[in-house]
């Protein structure tokens, strides 16, 4: 895995007004994201499903939303700025630029509040190769042609224990295989799956819902030359081969967006990474999973130190935890240091949103390699684990193996993860996090090896469901937003299935809307009224009559 500073003043010396210098990037930072797009408008820079995902979870817009302001961009080129990297979350600009006049320009932008010598930004191919984290994992093929079926419903032949550890094929027993759930997987590349068997119902049922390339833009994700260390990542969660593998969310949708560089081990890396986030959450992405990391890199002047994993000082850390703001789930492998000098987890795993996933054996053991904690604020790394060691995966040109790491252990989880998001949707991104922990088998003495432990998904869905023995009718119908205009949303609890009647009414007593005979399942439920526009301004009810008792709430148009 890899490292970073984020702290611009520690890697990065400031650039004065006398300075002479002959590097060439630079980093700036800017003010504000000025007038350009408004958080009143949020269709301009949001898809649709995007913004639904904030209403659900009641995460307002903030200026982190607002894309860079491009008559900034403009006013940068203009001074003879190059622009080689844009990221709307840290509100930075990177720039190639060889004129001191240019420099002594851009200086004097009032909306620039700092520009920074960032030579380490460069890529510097004569360097001595690091061994990337993925480099240490171990693969061997096996054989399948005599596997059974050990599921009485699907046929995951030798991949059956990786989803039986976590109970996951419990879950899929009961309809929930992540139908309906987006998965944004985050790697170094997909070489050939686009050809592969084992992804053939993925391509046929169009659940590949987009690809891109941060790090060469415009390229192909499913390239030969690139890494296929993303191809079986992607197989542990949507693998659907019966008899060989079976992934954790089969029926889930995916992007799929190439932020490594195999080749090479540099900090530009976790900016590609954060941008690949960025767009994740644009088109409303459920879920991300990484099965990267970073502590040192080829050039060591921009290595990580442990200090650093402190879960705010990395760029990577920071745009994962801003990801989990936004209301994705954000699943990040632990690491594969675990044996090594550093031991320690890596960025972004470090992160406080983020679920760190570590690994064990097939008999639920930790594994040798993965690594562990704390971070260096002192909190419980990983958060769970599941297994990594002797993991089944699809690969070329061997086809079916068993591959050793915490890539492997990292979407397994994430897939079950929507599989458990799919059954409880109405739940948000860290409500899905803390029932995953809760149910594990070391939540009640977690660990830095195993952290929570191996999650029981049975038992991470009855903890939601479960959480309606608590509720108090009367004081938890939420209803937003309030005031309303052109819709309106109705969250509450129900203690079983049954009949339920939802009805908007106006302040005489008019039902403008209503919902009848509607039979909602117990937890969480979520109702919509939509095309309220034309109400006139003034006070409404929303009143809930389920199984002899009655809900209401005041709303505001």
């Amino acid at each position: 895995m890899k490292k970073y500073i984020f702290s611009l003043f520690l890697i990065f010396a400031a650039i004065s007004l006398n300075a002479q210098s002959k590097d060439k990037i630079y980093v700036i930072k800017l003010k504000d994201k000025g007038e350009y797009y408004t958080l009143s408008d949020p269709s301009k820079y949001l898809s649709d499903r995007a913004i639904e995902r904030r209403l659900l979870q009641q995460i307002p817009l903030n200026q982190t939303d607002l894309p860079v302001n491009p008559e900034y961009i403009t006013q940068i080129k203009s001074a003879g700025g190059f622009i080689i990297y844009t990221s709307k979350w840290l509100n930075t600009v990177i720039i190639r630029l060889d004129d001191q006049n240019s420099l002594h320009k851009l200086q004097e932008m009032d909306f620039i509040t700092s520009i920074y010598n960032s030579s380490v930004l460069d890529v510097k191919r004569n360097q001595k190769p690091f061994k990337r984290f993925f480099q240490q994992e171990k693969y061997e093929k096996i054989n399948t042609t005599n596997s059974k079926s050990i599921n009485i419903g699907l046929n995951y032949g030798p991949s059956a224990n990786q989803a039986q550890m976590i109970k996951i094929d419990q879950l899929h027993n009961q309809g929930y295989t992540g139908e309906g759930v987006v998965i944004a997987v985050i790697d170094a590349g997909f070489n050939s799956a686009n050809t592969m068997d084992v992804f053939d119902s993925l391509f046929l049922s169009n659940r590949v819902l987009g690809t891109r390339d941060f790090v060469q833009p415009g390229n192909n994700v499913f390239d030969g030359s690139l890494s296929v260390h993303g191809t079986m990542v992607l197989s542990t969660m949507a693998g659907n081969l019966p008899g060989q593998i079976i992934g954790t969310a089969p029926h889930a949708s995916y992007y799929l967006f190439r932020s490594e560089d195999a080749t090479a081990e540099y900090l530009m890396e976790e900016y590609y990474w954060v941008n690949a986030a960025e767009y994740a959450d644009s088109l409303g992405v459920d879920v991300i999973n990484t099965s990267l990391g970073y502590t040192r890199f080829d050039n060591p002047a921009e290595d990580h130190t442990y200090e650093d994993m402190d879960g705010n000082t990395t760029p990577i850390t920071i745009g994962a935890d801003l990801a989990a703001k936004k209301g994705m789930l954000v699943i990040n492998s632990a690491g594969n240091e675990g044996a090594n000098v550093w031991h320690y987890i890596s960025a972004p795993a470090d992160g406080d949103s983020v679920m760190a996933v570590g690994a064990v054996d097939p008999e639920g053991n930790y594994a040798y390699f993965s690594s562990v904690g704390p971070t260096f604020d002192g909190r419980i790394k990983p958060d769970v684990a599941t297994q990594g060691y002797n993991a089944i995966v699809a690969t070329i040109p061997s086809g079916i193996a068993m591959a050793s790491g915490t890539s492997f252990s990292s979407p397994i989880l994430t897939g079950a993860a929507a599989c458990l998001w799919q059954a409880n949707p109405t739940y948000n991104n860290m409500e899905i996090y803390n029932a995953i922990k809760q149910s594990a088998s070391q939540a009640s003495n977690p660990d830095n090896l195993l952290g929570w432990g191996i999650p029981d998904f049975l038992v991470a869905n009855s903890l939601l469901v479960g959480n309606i023995d608590k509720i108090n009718y009367s004081q938890d119908i939420k209803c937003y937003p309030n005031p309303f205009n052109d819709y309106l949303i109705a969250d509450f609890f129900l203690s079983s299935k049954m009949e339920t009647e939802i009805r908007l009414i106006n302040s005489q007593g008019k039902v403008i809307q209503n919902v009848k005979s509607h039979v909602l399942d117990p937890g969480k439920n979520h109702i919509k009224f939509d095309k309220l526009q034309m109400l006139p301004k003034g006070i409404y009810f929303i009143k809930i009559i389920s199984g002899g008792s009655v809900m209401t709430q005041k709303v505001i148009k």
